[in-house]
């Protein structure tokens, strides 16, 4: 599955922002998916996931402020994020699991599937 994030900006500490992230040829409601986002010489930090089921997830730095969303009409994942911090900062990732794992999981290296990634650069 090949999978297209969207969504990302320009924006003030304070703003939101919505992502999106949508699967070509299949529905990602076959799959655990998640957010995860990275800066400049660290590895991808876990943002979000959300299960089939619909059961969420979230990083310590997103608890609070981001939610995520499975949009079954459309076949995409949503990430809303509010209260948006200059660390906040980074390439964001959407992610999918291969469909025969259910469980959510934070780590990057359980995710098979990856979109190209979305810039959100919030300024102080």
């Amino acid at each position: 599955v090949q999978l297209q994030a969207s969504g990302g900006g320009l924006v003030q500490a304070g703003d939101s922002l919505n992502l999106s992230c949508a699967a070509s040829g299949r529905t990602l409601r076959d799959y655990v998916t998640a957010w995860f986002r990275q800066t400049p010489g660290k590895e991808r930090e876990f943002v979000a996931a959300i299960s089939h089921g619909g059961s969420t997830a979230y990083g310590d730095s997103s608890k609070g402020r981001y939610t995520i969303s499975r949009d079954n009409a459309e076949s995409t994942v949503l990430l809303q994020m509010n209260s948006l911090r200059p660390e906040d900062t980074a390439i964001y990732f959407c992610a999918a699991r291969n469909p025969s794992l259910t469980v959510i999981h934070r780590s990057a290296r359980a995710y098979t599937y990856w979109g190209q990634g979305t810039q959100v650069t919030v300024s102080s």
